[in-house]
């Protein structure tokens, strides 16, 4: 296993992220169970998860699967940097949600309790928090509930109160590291500088969608990680299945593949699948050998539904692309022309 520090901290972490969004769905418990043992044994140690995460019945089921694995004893809980997230609705109340300081304190104690453990080492926040809850926030809440805003306010709760919210947690020890996931560039920049004039250390991770077809974050999140020395945490590293043998799925029918490929589509996995065919290795581990190769990068948050799954991945840490290579798909697959303003301006 290779290792690197998460962000701009001293902690260490594998470069690989065991993400833990099917685990109690399409992973059931006893193969989440093998799954997480075997990462251990593989030797990674960075694990990632959400309170959201389990099913829209039961939010928090993963969570609470991760704690009864803690629960089973064996230094398990304290072999691995534990991350998880907060934002998304959890509840009925009006105030399950968001980054106020109340949902802070609130949800922090929830994953807590689920996850049977007295602290969070990387606490994320799922998204920046605009203020005004979105039409399926809406529906959680009820149509009952108007929600009125003063119009010479802004709804967003302001950085003030989330870092006084956050810094509350890590005085209390419930948390170590604060991080985000899908902000733009200039929120990594906005909650950098407001941390900065609080003395902390401030984010050190961003977790953004991120994969060869998919490269929008080379533009602005990128380039803000790089200079605020946050680390790369790419959710959906395999484009959704795209990436790990596309064609073949949607060929066969798979309920995992793309609806239908578009023509472009079939086109760019074809000329992928022959140059990973030329290349001498599975679809899956070139995509996740392109991301390491970036050094913004501190690990993609893989998914996998089984220990097989979890096992090819971790062929991607021996993969080097060569220069010829990481030009050839950087042909098929372009990026949006390097950063901005430069990819778009003079």
């Amino acid at each position: 296993m290779q290792y690197t520090h998460l962000g701009r901290s001293g902690v260490t972490v594998s470069r690989l992220c065991l993400g833990t969004m099917n685990f109690g769905g399409a992973a059931d418990e006893r193969e989440s169970y093998a799954i997480m043992d075997r990462a251990l044994e593989l030797g990674i140690n960075f694990f990632d998860t959400a309170d959201v995460y389990g099913n829209p019945q039961r939010k928090g089921l993963t969570e609470a699967l991760i704690g009864r694995w803690f629960a089973q004893g064996g230094g398990r809980r304290e072999r691995i940097v534990l991350a998880t997230k907060l934002f998304s609705p959890i509840g009925p109340e009006i105030n399950d949600r968001g980054l106020s300081a109340y949902h802070i304190r609130r949800a922090c104690e929830g994953s807590l309790r689920r996850l049977q453990t007295d602290h969070i080492d990387l606490y994320q926040m799922h998204h920046i928090d605009r203020g005004r809850p979105t039409t399926s926030q809406l529906d959680w809440f009820g149509a009952e509930r108007e929600l009125v805003f003063p119009a010479h306010l802004d709804p967003a709760p302001p950085w003030a109160e989330i870092w006084q919210g956050m810094e509350q947690a890590m005085r209390e020890g419930k948390i170590t590291y604060v991080g985000s996931s899908n902000f733009a560039g200039w929120n990594i920049a906005q909650a950098n500088e407001r941390a900065r004039g609080r003395g902390l250390i401030g984010l050190v991770s961003e977790q953004s969608v991120y994969s060869l077809a998919k490269r929008t974050v080379e533009l602005e999140v990128i380039p803000a990680c790089r200079a605020y020395g946050v680390g790369l945490l790419p959710w959906s590293p395999l484009a959704g299945g795209l990436l790990a043998g596309g064609l073949a799925q949607a060929e066969a029918g798979s309920r995992r593949a793309h609806k239908k490929l578009t023509p472009d589509q079939q086109t760019r996995v074809e000329q992928y699948e022959a140059l990973c065919r030329d290349f001498g290795e599975e679809p899956a581990v070139v995509a996740l050998a392109w991301l390491l190769h970036n050094p913004v990068v501190t690990a993609p948050v893989i998914g996998p539904r089984t220990v097989a799954q979890l096992e090819g991945a971790v062929k991607a840490l021996s993969v080097k692309l060569d220069g010829e290579t990481l030009d050839r798909l950087d042909r098929i697959w372009p990026g949006p022309g390097g950063q901005a303003p430069e990819a778009y301006a003079w």
